[in-house]
């Protein structure tokens, strides 16, 4: 039985992780700044009250769970946010960057102490963060963001080699959820399977790749 930390886990793609990874009989802890409903209907552990932008509860998270040996992180938390260059928003992107750059990179720092050889480190990400794969311009928070974010998880991959901690960058798809308003074009759930796959097919000669849930590899 593996433990996992999955971030953002109140819904949509992370509130799935938490269901299949239970169902599969693995110890899931559910990180959130607020649980709900669903989330508490799991049955998993949940530790609420912590907004991966902040250091003091991260800091707050990592004493809660000191005894625990994590098997995989999930920095699933982010946020999506729309900008144009006739409307630019540099506070919307500015806490895009709080979110979803910093915010794993703090996660995964504040529980590094935890991590045990063979433990390993999931970065919900995007394709929309691929320079190469950008052909339609816009969402400047958003993409900037999950670019950064795909740099932060290539230099833990690289930092965390010589620990036995290996780390992926994974786009979940275009995935119908809260986030993107329902549109999208697979559900959460087909959506979490491959990511699960992709999870388990990491290991130390792979780390620091970029995967598509359906396990093509992506150009950065």
């Amino acid at each position: 039985m593996a433990t996992i930390v999955v971030t953002g886990a109140n819904r949509g793609i992370g509130l799935e992780f938490c269901r299949q990874f239970q169902q599969r009989g693995d110890q899931v802890i559910a990180v959130c700044r607020k649980s709900n409903e669903n989330l508490d209907a799991l049955g998993v552990r949940v530790e609420s009250g912590i907004d991966v932008t902040s250091q003091a509860d991260l800091d707050s998270l990592r004493e809660r769970l000191q005894g625990e040996n994590i098997d995989i992180l999930v920095n699933n938390a982010g946020i999506l946010k729309s900008e144009t260059l006739d409307e630019l928003d540099f506070d919307s992107i500015r806490i895009q960057f709080e979110v979803n750059s910093l915010g794993p990179l703090r996660t995964t720092a504040a529980l590094r102490s935890l991590f045990k050889t063979g433990s390993k480190v999931a970065i919900i990400t995007s394709r929309m963060g691929s320079i190469a794969d950008n052909t339609s311009g816009s969402r400047y928070g958003y993409r900037m963001s999950k670019a950064a974010v795909n740099m932060a998880g290539v230099s833990l991959a690289h930092d965390l080699k010589d620990e036995g901690v290996s780390v992926a960058l994974l786009h979940p798809g275009f995935v119908r959820t809260d986030m993107t308003g329902g549109n999208g074009l697979i559900n959460a759930d087909e959506s979490v399977k491959g990511l699960i796959a992709r999870i388990d097919g990491l290991h130390i000669d792979n780390t620091g790749s970029f995967w598509h849930t359906n396990g093509e590899e992506l150009p950065w």
